[in-house]
């Protein structure tokens, strides 16, 4: 259903590469509920994605940037000011880490690796959120939002220095949070359960995150298309006060110790 939410709201989404991708739901759900927006990503994930497409099926217009660049953060926020005015929402859905790809293992880090993913994964919220302040480009009661995940609190093996990347990635929305707030926008980061997408399946074992979440979680692990309808209601007016959050999205699997599933497994009952 759809419920005109964000009509006349402005923004940017990163990240959307293709349909599987959760900045991609996000696009399309923001749409249907009547905003319009920039989508941006890396040219070179651009010319790897699927991106045009969703360009024509929101109207949208495609800026490529790469996030970590303030050179290219700067010229994106001047094409949206210039078509927009000020905005009112932003979404980072931007994730990265080399050691995962090329299999190297945590305790034999590359150490130039780690700081382009922690470039990519998590300074590079910093970079947006601060080209936005030095602009002066969001609406009071504006909404800016990352995406993140427990890994930033458990330790899940072979998720690498990517839940290093997201505890700083949470820190950062926490920090920077306060000063937003001063200017009447909100700043916080959605815990989604694990769902796949060419990132998140690029994570050797993946397949066992996703079984063991979907046990332990009450309601099952939330999907792309929930992680985007709860984007929504982050940016729409319906949530003015939350602000410096990190937001569980996860079918309740951060609050469950055990779950009967998972007993039932050792026990075999």
């Amino acid at each position: 259903m759809m419920y005109g939410l964000l009509k006349g709201k402005k923004g940017i989404i990163f990240g959307a590469l293709n349909d599987q991708s959760i900045a991609w739901k996000v696009a399309e759900r923001c749409h249907e509920e009547g905003a319009e927006f920039i989508l941006s990503n890396a040219p070179i994930a651009m010319r790897m994605g699927e991106i045009d497409a969703l360009a024509q099926k929101t109207n949208s217009e495609v800026i490529g940037a790469d996030a970590t660049s303030m050179e290219d953060l700067g010229k994106l926020f001047d094409a949206a000011i210039a078509k927009f005015g000020k905005i009112d929402f932003i979404l980072h859905s931007i994730g990265m880490s080399v050691n995962v790809r090329k299999g190297k293992h945590y305790t034999d880090i590359n150490y130039d690796w780690l700081e382009k993913g922690w470039d990519v994964s998590a300074v590079s919220f910093h970079k947006v959120m601060k080209t936005a302040w030095e602009k002066d480009c969001m609406n009071e009661w504006g909404s800016i939002l990352a995406l993140t995940y427990i890994a930033a609190q458990r330790t899940f093996p072979d998720y690498n220095d990517m839940g290093d990347n997201k505890s700083y990635l949470e820190s950062i929305a926490r920090s920077f949070g306060y000063y937003w707030g001063e200017k009447k926008v909100r700043v916080n980061t959605i815990s989604q359960s694990p769902t796949v997408t060419t990132a998140g399946s690029g994570v050797k074992g993946f397949g066992g995150f996703m079984g063991f979440a979907e046990d332990m979680s009450p309601l099952g692990n939330a999907t792309a298309l929930d992680c985007a309808n709860y984007c929504v209601a982050m940016f729409s007016d319906l949530t003015r006060k939350v602000t410096m959050q990190n937001l569980f999205n996860d079918g309740g699997f951060s609050n469950t110790g055990v779950s009967q599933k998972v007993v039932d497994k050792y026990t075999g009952e």
